[in-house]
């Protein structure tokens, strides 16, 4: 069960979705206008957020930019502007995945499902929980630096520097980040990277990817040619 707040001003697609959501035994939280679903987001810290785009009182843009402020849940883009340059500004404001109206419902709770399973397994969002009785911490090793010439990737902070300066990534970024610089030299796959970060097979030709690694590139600047496009496969990262 998992707390989820859909924010989308057209009723009958918000009740929609809140009565499948309720079917999988979530619990719902509803906001039909951009101001609302902030005061929502901190008075119940939802797992997921699914987000429609045009919004009264603040877009859902705006809305998603200042949720990344202060959370790291997942939050689906639900919208029905479909170009490119759209789905690009939605995915570097802090979305996590993008769903186009007209929709299916089937593929949203499919998407919903893989969020969610992405939540549990990271724990992000759970709170630790509360011991019996004083215990010894278990020794524990510390995650792995990965060290590429003046990129420097501490996992155990989850902060990534180059050239000295902290880089800001989104969580999606940086898994993406994490995932090709410690294996160099290796192609991976659009499905293979869609399936291991996102957590869903996607059925056709999806820019999910791509538009991820079009803003890691950016933000890596010259670094970011290190990361090479393998025609026909996917992506590596060259040490």
């Amino acid at each position: 069960m998992a707390r989820v707040l859909v924010v989308e001003d057209e009723v009958d697609i918000c009740n929609l979705i809140k009565s499948e959501l309720e079917a999988e035994g979530h619990v719902v939280f509803q906001a039909f206008d951009g101001p609302t679903a902030l005061t929502l987001v901190e008075q119940h810290i939802p797992h997921l957020i699914i987000l429609d785009w045009m919004l009264p009182g603040l877009d859902g843009l705006s809305v998603c930019r200042r949720v990344r402020q202060n959370h790291l849940m997942p939050i689906i883009m639900l919208t029905a502007r479909n170009e490119e340059i759209d789905r690009i500004l939605g995915l570097e404001v802090g979305a996590d995945d993008y769903v186009s109206k007209p929709f299916s419902v089937r593929e949203l709770m499919a998407r919903v499902r893989a969020m969610l399973r992405r939540v549990e397994l990271d724990s992000r969002l759970t709170q630790p929980p509360q011991p019996t009785a004083p215990a010894q911490p278990a020794p524990s090793e510390p995650a792995p630096t990965i060290v590429h010439g003046t990129l420097m990737i501490n996992q155990s902070a989850r902060t990534v520097q180059l050239n000295g300066s902290t880089i800001d990534l989104t969580p999606r970024e940086y898994e993406l980040l994490v995932l090709l610089t410690s294996h160099p030299g290796r192609a991976f796959s659009r499905d293979f990277l869609l399936q291991q970060l996102w957590g869903y097979d996607y059925d056709g030709f999806d820019r999910t990817v791509d538009t991820h690694i079009t803003r890691l590139r950016k933000k890596l600047g010259p670094l970011g040619e290190k990361i090479a496009t393998v025609w026909g496969v996917g992506y590596r990262f060259t040490a």
